[in-house]
């Protein structure tokens, strides 16, 4: 007979690919009797992270509010800006969107932690002061305005080399001919390439007059330069695109972290320290093939996301724990809105000889951006799902169990 279960209370934290997917899986995944589910998030619609780069060079993005996203599902939306965890207490802190108003303490019974990262400047002297940033809207919409301001031939430098960088300086040159685009890499440029790879990149470049300054590192950013180790560079607006940062609220609780300030999870993206307490996407320090950590990226994060979801969603139903091991395919590069690059790699991200170029590489990404907006809405890709009901609440594991269980 059904023993009768207080309703599981379950709150994700942040609303991108990964915390979005991981909501409405769960959802139906789960009874709505049986659970309830809050996501908790800073802004009222989903953000297509992958197409900041877009957004910043003036074009307009189709919006996708949550309240239509998560419409007659057991999913509930609270605005918010998350302040503070305490994962001991097992509550989470918020405040209006802002960072003002008395903050709430929401209480969970499983927390998923999908707050994701932010710019890293590497504490390089003026990049938060003088550089701008595309890792989400706000500082994609800053940019966005002050790249409308320019006249033709000011000097506008990309600084990064790896996908970020490449796709935000060929989809500005594509966008702003009139400007003088360069980017600095601190290696070779497409270095992470395949020899195919790296010559299509380095033909789109030179097709849209893109200066590419190689083995330049930036030392410093000022208002109207930036200072490398192979000299100045005019910049009279500098974009930052070399890596992402997680956010800090993991590190001040007591979760295991790993030197960055990942979660460190296991095999279902359970805290090794605290079994109520999953992490995905850019949070959580995620080993794949090989023990080689997943990279801060869309094509890592929504496959945690899927992990954690059905790892609840099978603890609470008492059903077999999901064993889909990441790994990768390829690397999609939008080069602007008439090329791309599709590099094929190994599990582990590692590049192969092969890749696709040009307009069809450039077709092939939009599909696949397109695609992951959809899964987001899609969570189960459209497949017909059993919503099962609870049956047990998972007790509160040692760290050792929760390591035994996944192994």
């Amino acid at each position: 007979m059904q023993q009768n279960i207080q309703q599981h209370r379950v709150i994700v934290i942040g609303a991108g690919y990964t915390g979005a997917s991981a909501a409405g899986r769960l959802a139906r995944r789960l009874r709505r009797e049986d659970v309830s589910i809050t996501l908790v998030n800073a802004e009222p619609d989903f953000v297509e992270r992958v197409r900041m780069h877009q957004l910043a060079v003036g074009q307009d993005l189709r919006p996708r509010p949550f309240h239509e996203m998560f419409a007659g599902t057991a999913v509930r939306l609270r605005l918010g800006k998350v302040t503070g965890i305490d994962v001991d207490r097992r509550t989470v802190s918020v405040t209006d969107p802002d960072g003002t108003g008395e903050p709430e303490t929401l209480p969970y019974d499983t927390l998923v932690y999908a707050l994701g990262s932010a710019w890293n400047t590497h504490a390089v002297p003026g990049a938060a002061e003088h550089a701008h940033d595309i890792a989400g809207r706000p500082g994609a919409l800053r940019l966005r305005d002050r790249l409308a301001s320019l006249a033709p031939g000011t000097p506008v430098v990309v600084v990064g080399g790896g996908l970020t960088g490449v796709e935000a300086a060929t989809e500005l040159a594509e966008t702003r001919p009139d400007l003088d685009v360069s980017l600095a890499a601190r290696g070779a440029l497409g270095d992470w390439l395949s020899p195919k790879g790296a010559r299509h990149l380095r033909k789109v470049f030179t097709d849209l007059r893109i200066t590419a300054h190689e083995h330049a590192d930036v030392t410093a950013v000022h208002a109207d330069r930036v200072t490398t180790t192979e000299g100045d560079i005019p910049a009279a607006v500098t974009v930052w695109t070399t890596g992402f940062a997680v956010h800090p609220i993991a590190r001040a609780t007591t979760l295991e972290t790993a030197d960055n300030g990942q979660i460190v999870v296991d095999g279902t993206m359970r805290s090794t320290s605290h079994a109520d307490v999953y992490a995905i996407g850019d949070a959580a320090l995620v080993a794949g093939p090989g023990g080689k950590p997943l990279r801060m990226s869309c094509a890592s994060g929504i496959p945690t996301a899927w992990q954690a979801a059905d790892a609840i969603a099978a603890r609470l139903t008492g059903t077999k724990l999901p064993t889909t091991a990441p790994r990768y395919f390829n690397q999609c590069v939008s080069l602007g809105r008439k090329e791309g690059l599709i590099q094929y790699v190994t599990a582990d991200d590692r590049s192969v000889s092969a890749a696709l170029t040009g307009r069809v590489a450039a077709l092939y990404k939009e599909l696949v951006c397109k695609g992951a907006a959809w899964g987001v809405a899609n969570p189960t890709l459209g497949l017909p799902t059993r919503r099962r009901r609870v049956t047990a609440e998972p007790t509160r594991a040692t760290a050792t169990a929760t390591a035994a269980e996944a192994a």
